[in-house]
């Protein structure tokens, strides 16, 4: 494993690996391979639609189909093998660390692809804002044991020096971008995406120096930073097996999007769900179309908790939680930021003692589109309970207390595409 510029400092620690990339001539279209992370890819017809779309698609390693969870990962494992002795994916000849440019309209992020050293969160370099799900982490480490390799980064952020252009990983991108890219190409969400190596010695040094002055935030990859940190155990150190692929950043330059995920409840139909709440909340039917409805959760959201629920043809706009039932439900050896939190009111309050729905995959779907999440309600006869994104500035400081947010609480973006740049742990 490549360890140039390897730095002992408590900050990032952030080291080049030889990416493996699609070859464009054995692929033709890299926007056709490419696919958004696994957690994201939610509903069977994304999955089929991504799968015909090429027949190397990542979404045939991140999200394998087969009978058993087992015969998933070793399809995963055979397909990755199989593409790499085929020349249709191959690892770059030099260790790189790659910067990654992603635009849209007045949407532009760039940020360092590499190899992060695994931290645990008492650590205080890589901060989790959110809990994760344990068979989650268990079925991502189950298919990173049978491929060992970081199939997609996760999306990292860190706060530099917004008015320093001049020195550090910010300036070496800034005259990254005005090379030739290794590759740029358009996804059919409109995105267009760049990618560089830097193999200079002297800036790999550059971008280390100055990341190794800051900590981070775990924006997108709650769960394969757990499933990392599981598999870093099971090996010996010092091995590949400590470090994991990621995106860092930096959101001085570069403010990322915070979005919601939102909730759909299997098996609880909009009427019963209206009916539980009661008196507990103000209840109110608001206008369509869903845009209009989402600018009046925004609205009341700025004053108190705030859900929108859809799924029987109209939004019912919940608001104004009873003091008495915050009171009761909410623990309250959090601090007020953590308890006012709506991801909060609503795991504590609605769903653990209104609705009385567990928080496993079976009652509960997590799912970022706004628009999927009420197609799926209203097609199905669930509740969507639709959420107020949070801003980046409180789950930051939550974070810095060490204190996580329920799970699934907040969806950072422009999320990296899947399918760009891969890490081989063998290589």
């Amino acid at each position: 494993m490549n360890t140039a510029g390897h730095t002992d400092a408590a900050g990032l620690d952030l080291i080049p690996f030889r990416g493996v990339r699609y070859v464009p001539e054995r692929v033709g279209n890299l926007a056709a391979v490419t696919s958004p992370p696994y957690d994201v890819v939610v509903r069977p017809d994304g999955l089929l639609h991504l799968e015909s779309a090429d027949p190397y698609n990542i979404v045939r390693l991140i999200l394998p189909q087969a009978t058993t969870p087992a015969a998933r990962n070793q399809q995963a494992a055979d397909t990755l093998r199989d593409w790499l002795a085929e020349g249709i994916l191959a690892p770059d000849t030099a260790p790189s660390l790659y910067v990654y440019e992603q635009r849209d309209g007045d949407i532009l992020q760039r940020g360092i692809i590499g190899a992060l050293r695994l931290s645990e969160a008492a650590d205080g370099v890589v901060l989790p804002h959110e809990d994760v799900m344990p068979h989650v982490v268990e079925d991502r480490a189950a298919l990173m044991r049978a491929t060992s390799a970081n199939l997609e980064p996760l999306l990292l952020t860190y706060r530099g020096d917004g008015g320093e252009r001049t020195r550090g990983a910010i300036a070496v991108i800034e005259r990254v971008i005005l090379r030739e890219p290794l590759l740029a190409t358009t996804t059919e969400d409109d995105f267009h995406h760049r990618l560089w190596a830097v193999t200079d010695p002297a800036e790999i040094t550059e971008i280390q120096s100055n990341l190794a002055t800051h900590q981070a935030l775990i924006a997108d990859g709650h769960h394969r930073w757990a499933t990392n940190l599981r598999l870093r155990a099971e090996h010996a150190s010092p091995s590949a097996w400590d470090y994991g692929l990621v995106l860092l950043v930096d959101t001085a330059h570069y403010p990322l999007r915070v979005r919601s995920i939102h909730r759909y409840l299997h098996h609880l139909p909009v009427a019963d769900a209206l009916a539980a709440i009661g008196d507990s909340f103000r209840v109110r039917e608001v206008a369509g179309p869903l845009d209009d409805a989402l600018d009046a959760l925004a609205e009341a959201a700025a004053e108190s908790n705030a859900f929108l629920l859809a799924g029987d043809g109209a939004f019912h706009l919940i608001d104004r939680p009873s003091p008495d039932l915050l009171a009761r439900t909410i623990p309250n050896e959090h601090p007020e930021a953590w308890r006012t939190l709506d991801a909060t009111v609503l795991h504590s309050a609605l769903l653990d003692h209104v609705w009385r729905i567990p928080d496993a995959p079976e009652h509960i779907a997590y799912i970022h589109d706004t628009g999927a999440t009420v197609e799926k309600a209203e097609r199905d006869g669930g509740t969507a309970v639709l959420m107020h994104p949070v801003r980046e500035e409180v789950v930051r400081e939550l974070a810095q207390q060490g204190i996580t947010m329920p799970r699934k609480s907040t969806s950072f973006g422009p999320k990296p595409a899947t399918g760009l740049v891969l890490r081989g742990l063998a290589y």
